[in-house]
């Protein structure tokens, strides 16, 4: 598993110990030391951590017309159409 997919606080074995998830991508060891865990890096996580679940499709969508409906009244006039394709675009893309 790579760190990216763990939640917060998740504990995981790194290169034969033991740390927790401190950060997007910092962990600390049982014996206190922070340590940088590149992306790459395969963790084995430990007390059943599992990946944090993806939002659903639904959630999504709903933010991001709210987010949509934000720029519409930051955008000028003139810029509104290239806003809805790329508001098109994005939304062609999710799942």
């Amino acid at each position: 598993m790579k760190i990216h997919l763990l939640p917060m606080g998740a504990r995981f074995e790194y290169e034969g110990e033991v740390y927790s998830k401190t950060g997007p991508m910092m962990a600390r060891s049982e014996a206190g030391v922070t340590r940088m865990v590149p992306r790459y890096a395969v963790l084995t996580p430990l007390d059943g951590a599992a990946p944090a679940a993806a939002p659903a499709s639904g959630d999504l969508r709903q933010a991001f017309a709210e987010f949509y409906a934000v720029c519409q009244g930051l955008v000028p006039a003139a810029a509104q159409a290239e806003l809805a394709a790329a508001r098109d675009r994005f939304l062609a893309r999710l799942p």
